[in-house]
């Protein structure tokens, strides 16, 4: 482009010099911005997906960061990033979970709304009473967050255990507000559901097994207090996804048809039959499909209005769990998406529940589901650091002379030749030059400096013809695996078993993306390794809207001045020993963990529980609620039998029998004994600070 030939020498803008500079600087810039494709946080934003899972809690701003709104559509936004930098400020170290008690209010608001619009639509004559699974996540102060966003929806809880049970009992003072009694139970557990009536609570004991009937009416003669109890049907209808295996005739939980008709009849020989009121199934967790949950809903209706007329005193009908969670935003029936939305779930429950009783002529139950998932996932957000990266040499190879070993000049003269014809050729060539050179070596016939070169030639080679595949349209199926051969290894500051167990154990997808920078390219392609000892512990499977990506885009580090070797920055001692990354903070995250993730998380290598900060909204700021410290080293050592003070005191004998020994000075007895207790108070995790 002609930058003269774009400016006219008859506009009367060109007055003087300082007319003249400023439109040669606008056309300066109009050249760079042709000749320049930048990256834009709409890119990011495509890359991550993040409207497709996030809506409308998480976007991208202008800044390139990860934005939250905890209140959703209603409006009002946090800067991730700011955000963690300023929780940092206040001395709480990454890993981190954040939670937004927002979110968790807007998402029990939503499940209530969606079942309030779908009765209204179809004039439903009954209403909705949703209860929180605790299992999701026993954490205190999120299951008294639950209950007090719940009261005005007589929300109630799920317990699926006998501690799960005296969690409900406790927190749970909503009235009319369902306990919905599940899993296994001795007397003791049967007695403490039926007692809590007492208290005003409304414990549904849901029979699971055919011998719990029999417990239940022993403690009902000895307590004088009739029970309300419910029944578990294993249905026909089979789930999908992960967890399709929990349902059907092979369930784990429930009751066959027989031995429904079984229990009615001792209910009815015991002269309790009206106490039986509820009939629940489960037909898996995040189900993905509509038409699996609405063959579920069309079954289990079915056997509600039979109960009914068999003389039951038929109330509520509790449909389960499953409200699927879009973990990758496809919107697909995928595992880890759902091709339905909230609303949708609770137009074909209304329907096909109404159209059942009509039918029969029966009056419409109380609509109940256990939406643990649905609930709690998106309230959450888990932070993270990345402390160092490992890639393939990236330095030019040495130019290889004709005095060399023959190796060398074969990988060399392939290294040279690569082009767009013959990149697939030089790719095994490659290859078989390096398994030559290996053997070679092994027998003492090329030297540790000439393997040097040949490594650095063959990763040259490879990187080369990555290259070449970047802008081809068609990759041969002998290098569809280079991408993964060439990808970087980015270590962060978190355990994957402690963290984001579902990811090790059942790999399960989650959104995870940087929370910064999100205005730049990223130029790597990396996978995550965790801190653990552990080759399980790394995440190497990613959302991504066709297929799982076995690579997730990132940024590349940033060198810090705070730890050039020739930097101006004056550090203290102190300050020296903190810095355990050469690198400039890189902050990823993941998101919609709050299901299941922090309680099933375990101790591998004693890395423990990770700080936790709860965030609340305010008009123009937020407000920092509660901060639970994460598990220092005392506190992990002590679950598995270790006194920190009698490891103290054993580290001091044996610095006294070194001092006396002359093997250690007394200086460095006091370092070792300091440094020593100062890491039993301490995160487990690393620290920059």
């Amino acid at each position: 482009m002609n930058l003269h030939s774009t400016i006219n020498p008859n506009n009367s803008e060109i007055l003087n010099n300082t007319s003249l500079t400023n439109i040669y600087n606008r056309e300066i810039n109009q050249i760079n911005s042709q000749q320049k494709t930048s990256w834009t946080v709409e890119d990011s934003e495509k890359l991550y997906r993040i409207q497709g899972w996030g809506s409308p809690y998480f976007s991208i701003n202008a800044a390139g960061h990860v934005t939250v709104s905890p209140k959703g559509d209603l409006g009002g936004s946090i800067d991730l990033y700011e955000l963690v930098e300023s929780i940092k400020q206040r001395n709480i170290g990454l890993p981190l979970i954040i939670r937004f008690s927002d979110i968790l209010e807007d998402r029990i608001e939503r499940l209530n709304a969606c079942f309030s619009k779908a009765i209204a639509r179809y004039k439903y004559k009954n209403t909705y009473r949703g209860v929180y699974p605790v299992k999701c996540n026993q954490n205190r102060l999120l299951v008294e967050e639950i209950v007090k966003f719940g009261q005005p929806h007589k929300f109630g809880l799920e317990a699926g255990s006998k501690p799960e049970l005296l969690i409900a009992i406790a927190a749970l003072n909503t009235t009319d507000a369902l306990i919905i009694c599940n899993g296994y139970k001795d007397r003791e557990y049967i007695e403490t559901a039926m007692l809590a009536q007492r208290l005003g609570k409304t414990p549904i004991l849901v029979i699971e097994q055919v011998e719990e009937v029999n417990l239940a009416i022993e403690a009902s003669r000895k307590l004088n207090i009739q029970p309300v109890v419910g029944v578990r049907v294993k249905l026909s209808t089979k789930g999908i996804g992960r967890w399709a295996g929990t349902t059907g005739d092979r369930a784990k939980f429930g009751l066959n048809i027989p031995e429904i008709i079984q229990v009615v009849n001792q209910l009815k020989n015991a002269g309790i039959l009206d106490s039986l009121q509820l009939l629940h199934f489960h037909v898996g967790s995040q189900i993905s499909s509509i038409n699996v949950i609405k063959d579920a809903i069309r079954e289990g209706s079915q056997i509600y209005v039979e109960l009914a007329q068999l003389g039951a005193n038929m109330k509520y009908l509790d449909v389960g769990g499953g409200l699927g969670v879009d973990y990758d935003g496809s919107k697909t029936n995928f595992y880890a998406s759902k091709n339905y939305d909230m609303q949708n779930y609770a137009n074909d429950i209304v329907a096909e529940v109404k159209e059942a009783c009509e039918e029969k002529n029966i009056l419409p139950p109380i609509l109940v589901s256990e939406s643990g998932r649905a609930v709690a996932s998106h309230q959450s957000v888990l932070v993270f650091d990345v402390l160092g990266v490992s890639q393939m040499p990236k330095e030019e190879p040495v130019v290889i002379g004709k005095d060399e070993h023959l190796i060398l000049q074969n990988l060399y003269e392939t290294y040279q030749s690569i082009s767009k014809d013959n990149y697939q050729e030089a790719y095994h060539d490659a290859i078989q030059f390096k398994e030559e050179s290996i053997s070679l070596f092994n027998f003492g016939y090329l030297s540790m400096s000439d393997r040097a070169k040949v490594e650095q030639l063959y990763w040259g080679c490879f990187r080369k013809i990555q290259t070449i595949l970047k802008d081809s349209e068609y990759i041969p199926d002998d290098l569809e695996e280079l991408e993964k051969i060439m990808a970087s290894i980015y270590y962060i500051n978190l355990s994957v078993f402690q963290s984001a167990p579902d990811s090790w154990a059942i790999n399960q997808l989650f959104p995870i993306m940087p929370i910064h920078r999100l205005d730049e390219e990223p130029a790597e392609r990396a996978i995550l390794a965790d801190l653990t000892c552990d080759s399980d512990g790394k995440i190497d499977q990613f959302i991504d809207l066709r297929e799982i990506k076995s690579l997730l885009e990132l940024h590349t580090l940033k060198v810090s001045d705070r730890s050039a070797p020739n930097s101006t920055h004056q550090k203290s001692v102190n300050e020296q020993k903190a810095i355990t990354s050469i690198y400039e903070p890189y902050y990823l995250a993941m998101f919609l963990g709050g299901g299941y993730q922090e309680i099933m998380g375990n101790l591998h290598n004693l890395f423990g529980g990770v700080n936790v900060v709860h965030i609340k909204l305010k008009p123009s700021s937020y407000t920092i609620e509660h901060v639970v410290k994460g598990d220092t080293m005392t506190e992990v050592l002590s679950y598995v039998q270790y006194n920190s003070e009698s490891l103290v005191e054993s580290i001091r004998c044996q610095t006294e029998a070194a001092l006396q020994k002359e093997k250690i000075t007394i200086q460095e007895s006091r370092i070792l004994l300091q440094n020593y207790e100062s890491s039993l108070a301490s995160y487990t995790y690393l620290s920059d600070s």
